[in-house]
């Protein structure tokens, strides 16, 4: 096997957008996984498409992305099961309705058109919503795909373009410009990226990606029954209580006329076994919010475990200590929204471009110093 000029380790979505990147801008890729495209983290996860807001660096990643996930999907929709839902951002209480207001304001200034709801309006808007909610906002041009099968079609552009893929062979180590396989075979390359999920602090155990679970469950068909995306004001804000288990409803409708049931978030566990008890949490959590769903039948649940970071932002960019290693990792939930957005930025990086949004935040050199 000749030596190419990048090792992309990980061939979830954001390791695939990055190798598909990487090769149409000329680098020679390899793209390696213990399991085929899309089989990790990426299979687990909910697809969403959403500009999420708790910061300014987490906004210019999400619509840096999103623009190019509407390049992707004007000829790739079928494939991907693109459906343009929307969100709605659900207020309980007039303190979520403040932040649901402060969201739309935020969105609509950055041109991602985002509508204030009333409760009246809320309930015109989606009918399966519980009566009595305080408001929410609309944002148009959300939407959910389903990820495995856009992972696996980005692998097939690499190879259409002429770079390759190994499939099948677990990575062991990594070093300056080469990875070792569990068979000890060594490859070399000019730069390494590992995108490999909660994997990485297997491989890189000074970058801090740890694993977050998430149970999610999906129904029976039942179609045009749910127009939106709908997910709590709690997303993403929900504390941990003592358990360390936070719940904040997320319900997609599905191109099959299915629903897809999130969220919830646990630190500490490192196993995909379902838990009847947190699964129980996740759904009563949904149900408070679309009533309709305690009669549906629950045909599948089960877990996944998310790459995430302390602070809550990905690691993109070179490692702080090996040279011509780069990282593409710790998403947590929004590694489907981001991934075509972390593939630009990091591409920018590793060829001396100039990135279209400020890349520091992601910086893997920002944990250098801090305790393990």
């Amino acid at each position: 096997m000749r030596s190419p000029d990048v090792i992309v380790v990980g061939a979830g979505i954001v390791g695939a957008a990055c190798a598909l990147e990487l090769q149409a801008r000329g680098r020679d890729v390899l793209l390696v996984d213990a399991r085929h495209p899309g089989a990790g983290v990426t299979a687990a996860g909910m697809g969403h498409l959403v500009a999420l807001d708790e910061t300014e660096d987490e906004l210019d990643l999400c619509l840096l992305s999103l623009a190019r996930w509407d390049e992707y999907l004007a000829t790739h929709a079928g494939l991907a099961e693109h459906v343009r839902c929307g969100t709605l951002w659900v207020a309980e209480d007039d303190a979520q309705m403040a932040h649901a207001l402060a969201r739309a304001e935020r969105l609509g200034r950055r041109g991602w058109d985002a509508e204030a709801l009333t409760g009246s309006r809320l309930a015109r808007t989606e009918p399966a919503l519980r009566a009595g909610l305080a408001g929410g906002v609309r944002v148009a041009r959300d939407g959910v795909v389903y990820p495995p099968a856009v992972a696996r079609d980005l692998a097939a552009q690499l190879v259409a373009r002429g770079g390759r893929t190994l499939f099948g062979a677990t990575v062991a180590g990594i070093g300056r410009g080469a990875v070792t396989l569990s068979s000890g075979q060594r490859i070399d390359a000019g730069d390494v990226v590992v995108a490999a999920g909660p994997g990485v602090a297997r491989l890189l155990p000074d970058i801090p990606v740890f694993p977050r679970k998430g149970h999610l469950a999906i129904t029976a068909r039942y179609p045009r029954t749910l127009a939106h995306q709908v997910v709590s004001m709690g997303y993403g804000q929900t504390e941990a209580g003592s358990d360390a288990l936070a719940v904040a409803a997320n319900v997609q409708p599905r191109i099959t006329g299915q629903w897809l049931i999130g969220s919830c978030r646990q630190d500490g566990i490192d196993h995909t076994g379902v838990d009847p008890r947190v699964l129980a949490h996740v759904l009563r959590a949904a149900i408070a919010l679309l009533p309709g769903l305690a009669d549906m039948t629950i045909i599948r649940s089960w877990t996944g475990l998310r790459p995430a970071t302390r602070d809550a932002r990905p690691v993109i960019g070179p490692h702080p200590a090996l040279e011509h290693v780069w990282l593409a990792a710790g998403h947590e939930g929004l590694g489907v929204t981001t991934a075509f957005g972390t593939a630009r930025l990091l591409a920018d990086l590793m060829l001396a471009c100039p990135a279209p949004i400020d890349a520091t935040p992601y910086s893997p050199a920002r944990f250098a110093h801090e305790p393990a």
